[in-house]
């Protein structure tokens, strides 16, 4: 098969930007190239052991994605430019520009394998499907991944941050939502930890499938519970099949998405339930405790990890 690839001409300072924004806009074929030298943990998570002659790094980056041959990429593409032109307001794009190419015979199920191993978070073993639970590591909370054609593995760091915070916070038997379920690896997480029920939305019916596929494997499949996708910001249906009464709504979601959602999420709580999120890039950690504040939430908790944000807020008693 052939694909239209489309390349962004930015900067290394916002390829992570410019990649949520296609994550958001639906794109989960999004490749990064740059010049900036690995560090000693990137190689060793990547078991790289010659590394490439990528001479100096100057600053560009280019971010690609992809679709088929034959598509009409009209309205997708003014999407891309207007979430470029948004990213301007925040950070330093660059050109900015986009390129279009065709390629051939992408392997996206498989080629990304090779750098997914597996790693852990606190008590928390993740690891791929394909891979063997390494020495030492046979006590652990085992959640086993493939994402397929959603997003998360749970080495980024957002959604470690949120997998942190619910093991800190959850306790035996309690009620979660996740919003944005993506391949559904908080769900899988909390109900590892102890989570009585889970349920969860998604915009994108790919994430929904990933989160039942990946609930299966864990042998997590009974314990399931209602999985819809839509928009919980809008969707006044979809609201109130989630109902509410939780003790946990965790959403690794970008600000942006967060800020809006803020308003809903007091009336899927329980009086002193917690809202855990991430997602957030750190200069918009203000707007979005500001968003909490005024639909009446309260922050309780803010860490970072890099220049990704957790807020962990809560309902008032």
């Amino acid at each position: 098969m052939r694909w239209n690839k489309y390349t962004i001409n930015t900067t290394t300072e916002a390829e992570d930007f410019i990649s949520m924004m296609l994550v958001e806009l639906g794109i989960t074929q999004v490749q990064i190239e740059d010049k900036i030298p690995l560090t000693a943990a990137d190689q060793a998570a990547m078991f790289i052991d010659f590394l490439p002659d990528l001479g100096p790094d100057d600053g560009k980056s280019q971010v690609s994605f992809y679709t088929e041959e034959g598509n009409d990429d009209t309205e997708l593409l003014e999407q891309v430019k207007e979430g470029i032109e948004e990213q301007r307001m925040f950070v330093e794009v660059g050109e900015g520009t986009i390129e279009k190419s065709m390629t051939e015979d992408l392997d996206w199920q498989n080629n990304w394998k090779e750098f997914f191993h597996p790693f852990s978070i606190g008590n928390i073993l993740i690891k791929p499907t394909w891979e063997e639970i390494p020495d030492g590591d046979e006590g652990k909370i085992l959640i086993e991944i493939d994402p397929g054609v959603s997003f998360g593995t749970g080495q980024h760091e957002t959604t470690r941050l949120c997998i942190q915070q619910l093991q800190k916070h959850l306790k035996e038997g309690q009620r979660v939502l996740d919003l944005g379920c993506g391949s559904g690896i908080l769900s899988i997480a909390a109900l590892k930890l102890g989570a009585g029920e889970i349920n969860g939305t998604d915009i994108d019916e790919d994430c929904i499938t990933s989160t039942f596929e990946n609930m299966e494997v864990n042998g997590l499949k009974d314990k399931m519970g209602k999985f819809k996708v839509g928009n919980i910001i809008d969707d006044t249906d979809l609201q109130n099949e989630m109902g509410g009464d939780y003790d946990i709504v965790v959403a690794n979601i970008l600000a942006d998405v967060i800020i809006p959602m803020c308003p809903v999420i007091p009336d899927r709580l329980k009086d002193g339930g917690l809202f855990i999120t991430s997602g957030i890039i750190d200069f918009k950690e203000n707007e979005v405790k500001s968003a909490m504040e005024k639909a009446g939430l309260t922050v309780l908790e803010v860490n970072h990890d890099g220049e990704w944000v957790n807020i962990t807020c809560s309902k008032s008693l």
